[in-house]
């Protein structure tokens, strides 16, 4: 076993350690597995950096040598010796189509043959598909980086296909021995996820053309993951479901679920506290502008007592929370200040009723732009999301008439 191979091994035990023991670690303990994780990615980054400046350096070597342009692979820490393996369950997983897709969006050199499969789209609005490993980094980084995406249920349903969705619930009842019960219809409806095509377009300059894959990968994948993931979010909090997911305030709210307030009130969370069913109330949590939240932080109960709390957990992230329900601040909801007569400014909502669907499959088309003379790589994705179960949305708005 590799070096490489050993970091992996280990980061899968932290992992798995975590996933068993989450509820008994200490903060010291936590803490300390994050340094570990941290040191073992640096040290991984370093270990791939160095492999591909050396396969770079020996295909240089080689070139020169046959006087033509010779592509040649060479063991890297995380391939057997003999050279890298293509994996034949998935092309586009492969080193050789990683570096294809890198000439690709440089230089605009067109993907071989071998690739252009139907997972390849041969119509002028894609141009390559994103490499497998990188797109499961851009996926990974927008759940870490986001503060909505990880909390919403993901799916990868084709488009256009309708999913079954229930709106009541079977009640049981007691019944005398030998008695039977009435039977009960389970009433269901249907969405249909449609079509909704995500673009986010990338500028790559000269300075950047002459980087290393490694270099290549991390740089694609922070731009991609930065654009898409507040477009995402924003559409998730208040999308129209017009050419974008509709957005969780743009459901109706069930009847006595929409609090109506001018200025931040105590009266405000307890009237949605009782407006939110109790059986929806697990897992409900505030979403508000960082603005709103200081306002509601700086109220007092009748006792004198804040309203608000800040904890500091892990890292000196800071953990909001308004009569103990965890508060998810972000910058797709107005303030007080800034939202319209009738519009919301603060919501309770159970982000795991609201489904996100994806094709988990990111294309690329690459041009010129002739004003800047930039070379632009757009990244385009397949997106639609919708609202499952409203019954845990309560939303707090100003009056219409305001």
């Amino acid at each position: 076993m590799n070096r490489l191979q050993e970091i992996e091994a280990r980061l899968a035990a932290i992992a798995n350690e975590i996933e068993q023991r989450g509820a008994e670690l200490t903060a010291e303990q936590l803490t300390a597995f994050e340094t570990e994780v941290n040191n073992l990615k640096t040290e991984r980054a370093g270990l791939m950096a160095a492999a591909e400046q050396r396969n770079n350096l020996l295909n240089s070597i080689a070139e020169g040598r046959s006087g033509g342009a010779v592509v040649r692979t060479f063991p890297s820490p995380s391939s057997p010796a003999g050279g890298e393996q293509r994996n034949e369950a998935d092309p586009l997983d492969s080193m050789e189509y990683r570096r294809a897709f890198m000439a690709y969006a440089l230089r605009g050199t067109p993907i071989p043959a071998e690739f252009r499969t139907d997972a390849v789209s041969k119509t002028a609005d894609n141009g390559a598909v994103i490499p497998t490993t990188i797109l499961n980094r851009i996926v990974e980084k927008m759940e870490a980086v986001g503060m909505i995406l990880p909390l919403v249920t993901r799916t990868a349903y084709k488009g256009g296909v309708s999913i079954p969705t229930s709106s009541a619930k079977p009640v049981a009842s007691w019944v005398a021995e030998g008695a039977g019960s009435d039977k009960q219809k389970k009433t269901t409806g249907s969405i249909t996820f449609a079509y909704h095509k995500l673009r986010c377009a990338l500028a790559v300059s000269l300075e950047v053309d002459t980087m290393a894959l490694s270099a290549f990968e991390n740089t694609l994948v922070n731009n991609v993951v930065e654009a898409m993931t507040k477009a995402t979010e924003q559409a998730i909090v208040s999308g129209t479901g017009s050419g974008q997911p509709k957005g969780i305030l743009t459901e109706t709210p069930n009847e006595g679920q929409k609090i109506e307030s001018d200025t931040p009130t105590y009266e405000d969370l307890v009237n949605a506290e009782a407006a939110l069913p109790q059986a929806y109330e697990n897992g409900a949590v505030w979403c508000m502008a960082k603005k709103t939240f200081m306002q509601y932080y700086g109220l007092v109960d009748e006792t004198g007592q804040p309203v608000g709390r800040v904890n500091y957990g892990i890292a000196g992230k800071p953990e909001r929370a308004l009569l103990g329900r965890p508060v998810i601040c972000c910058d797709y909801v107005p303030s007080v200040a800034t939202a319209a007569k009738g519009g919301a400014y603060a919501f309770l909502f159970n982000f795991k009723d609201y489904v996100l669907n994806t094709n988990y499959t990111m294309t690329v088309k690459k041009y010129e732009d002739n004003d800047t003379d930039d070379m632009v790589t757009k990244a385009i994705m397949l997106v639609d999301g919708k609202v499952i179960d409203k019954n845990s949305l309560v939303v707090v708005a100003k009056a219409a008439g305001a």
